[in-house]
């Protein structure tokens, strides 16, 4: 495989990146630290792929505090959208594909049906409204890109919802979870797979892809999941958005159709509660390195 740089290495979806790396036995990927790929440093990110030479740079540094982001806006620009655009002219001038990753939350998710790549994206918040003028920024800076929208990101490491229902659902005897907000969940696992696969693929057809887990649901849904899979003994309530007010509105509705990103390479997409016990397995195993938890 070709010579991979991921920046935003010590991020969720980067310490899934290297987990799976050592799986598949792909030696030759780069997991630099924060300071020696600073996605504000467009001089410095110059110089890391002039050193490096990578054929592949996968993004997955981001500002993805969604309510902080509404009051943090010129930051949330800067990594979000300036980052993107500084990542793409480094990549250009070393001639290097970029994958970028994105988020659900470019659409305002009020309609139900399944969203695909090319349907209007209109952000209800901050965070999505510069997450998509990120990847417009990839898109004017580098013709050599994949953009990767994905949702309800989790795994085994950094902070996400299953970790947070585990320690919530062990502290208390009841919880109230939001029931009108619909969408799929990610095992941050499959994402980091799915990466590989299309570099892998050495398939050039660029553009934006979308890619979850298979399945539906709720947030209630998957807290009650994680609850019986964990067997954790807590009882869930379904309630409104409205009755838990957060500062960032948040789509309704914002299932996304993958059939583009799984005819363009062949993937094989596991569905949401299948790869939620694998991660729930691994949580409680600990069999994964404790210096990524």
């Amino acid at each position: 495989m070709a010579k991979i740089l991921v920046i935003g290495a010590g991020g969720q979806l980067g310490q899934c990146l290297k987990t799976v790396a050592e799986r598949r036995g792909i030696n030759d990927i780069v997991f630099p630290s924060e300071k020696e790929a600073n996605i504000l440093d467009a001089e410095g990110l110059n110089t890391l792929l002039q050193n490096e030479k990578p054929s592949f740079v996968i993004n997955c540094a981001a500002y993805t505090a969604v309510d902080k982001a509404e009051d943090e806006v010129e930051l949330s620009k800067a990594i979000n959208e300036t980052g993107a655009a500084y990542l793409a002219n480094a990549c250009k001038a070393n001639q290097a594909t970029l994958i970028h990753v994105s988020t659900d939350f470019v659409f305002e998710g009020n309609e139900v049906k399944l969203l695909k790549e090319d349907d209007v994206a209109n952000p209800i918040n901050v965070y999505g409204l510069t997450k998509l003028d990120g990847e417009k920024a990839v898109e004017a800076n580098l013709a050599e890109h994949f953009i990767i929208r994905t949702s309800w990101l989790y795994s085994e490491y950094a902070n996400n919802f299953v970790k947070t229902m585990l320690k919530l659902g062990a502290e208390r005897d009841e919880l109230g979870i939001i029931a009108d907000q619909v969408g799929t969940p990610t095992y941050a696992i499959d994402l980091a797979n799915a990466i590989f696969d299309i570099i892998a693929a050495g398939n050039n057809s660029y553009g934006v892809y979308h890619y979850s887990n298979e399945g539906v649901t709720s947030w209630f849904d998957f807290a009650r999941a994680i609850f019986d899979i964990s067997g954790t003994a807590v009882k869930a309530n379904p309630i409104p958005g409205s009755a838990y007010p957060t500062k960032a509105r948040r789509p309704a509705f914002s299932v996304m159709d993958k059939s583009k990103i799984k005819e363009t390479f062949g993937l094989n997409i596991p569905y949401w509660r299948d790869s939620l016990a694998i991660c729930i397995n691994a949580i409680n195993s600990n069999k994964f390195n404790e210096t990524y938890r």
